[in-house]
């Protein structure tokens, strides 16, 4: 049978469609603020990247010499929510020996998406400097876009930090921006047809080596774990070592716990190889 989308701000909702959506971004919060005191000083916190105010790195640092960097960068559609909520998903990869970065951006209107595509590279090209060893990306909806676009063949990061990075794990990523020019927070987005064809990943090669996990949860909108599969599909095709996994149980806003847990196949999939 066939199927069209007729309500585009339907189709990318999460909070109206997930049970007790009220709890987030809250629930987050208290376990976030309690592992950064738990860190103490191995929690750098607001470490400046670029002139922005919210250019802005946290980095956490394992009890002993690091193996390598995880750069984790959060969602919220590119217009809401900051590093702070997520400091809890450290812990899964501080527990394997990693150092584990978290770059703020600045959100739109105030910036395109573009705009905060050069602010993670510049991010990640500091948090690069402060640790050496292999580079491993993650990130969660606008953050899994963002991630993915440090591997995508126009990637702003510079050859020698590129060439360090190992694997990239996009959560509920939005890799074709083109569907979210039809949604009314593009108001605020403000994307056009030129900047989805030049930000979308699915719409660009992604760079010799790369290895790529799209993971989502089973019971998000069927949007997004069609935009999963997606760039999987298309990015396999064009040379990329590539998965899709689709979490069961598991929507929008909970798919990320995984990364808190050092056993977690989430964890496990971030740091193999």
């Amino acid at each position: 049978m066939l199927h069209r989308i007729e309500d585009w701000d339907d189709a990318y909702a999460n909070w109206p469609n997930i049970p007790r959506s009220e709890r987030w971004p809250d629930a987050w919060i208290a376990p976030a603020g309690a592992f950064r005191e738990q860190l103490g000083p191995r929690a750098r916190l607001d470490i400046a990247y670029g002139p922005a105010p919210r250019n802005l790195i946290d980095l956490y640092m394992p009890e002993t010499a690091p193996k390598g960097l995880v750069v984790f960068v959060h969602g919220g559609y590119w217009m809401r929510l900051e590093k702070s909520y997520w400091s809890h998903l450290a812990a899964g990869p501080l527990a394997r020996g990693y150092a584990v970065a978290m770059p703020a951006y600045t959100l739109c209107p105030d910036i395109r998406i573009g705009g905060i595509t050069r602010e993670i590279g510049k991010a990640i090209e500091l948090a690069a400097r402060e640790v050496a060893g292999p580079i491993h990306l993650a990130g969660h909806s606008a953050g899994g876009h963002l991630v993915t676009r440090m591997v995508s063949e126009t990637s702003p990061l510079p050859g020698d930090v590129s060439a360090r990075i190992g694997n990239v794990l996009s959560i509920s990523g939005v890799h074709d921006l083109r569907p979210l020019m039809r949604i009314a927070n593009n108001r605020i987005l403000k994307i056009d047809l030129e900047e989805a064809k030049a930000e979308s990943p699915a719409l660009l090669a992604p760079l010799p080596d790369t290895r790529l996990v799209c993971w989502v949860g089973g019971n998000e909108r069927s949007e997004f774990i069609r935009q999963n599969a997606l760039l999987a599909s298309v990015w396999k095709g064009l040379g990329a070592a590539t998965a899709a996994v689709e979490d069961p149980d598991r929507h929008h806003f909970d798919v990320v716990d995984g990364l808190s847990d050092p056993r977690h196949a989430m964890t496990k999939a971030l740091l193999a190889g």
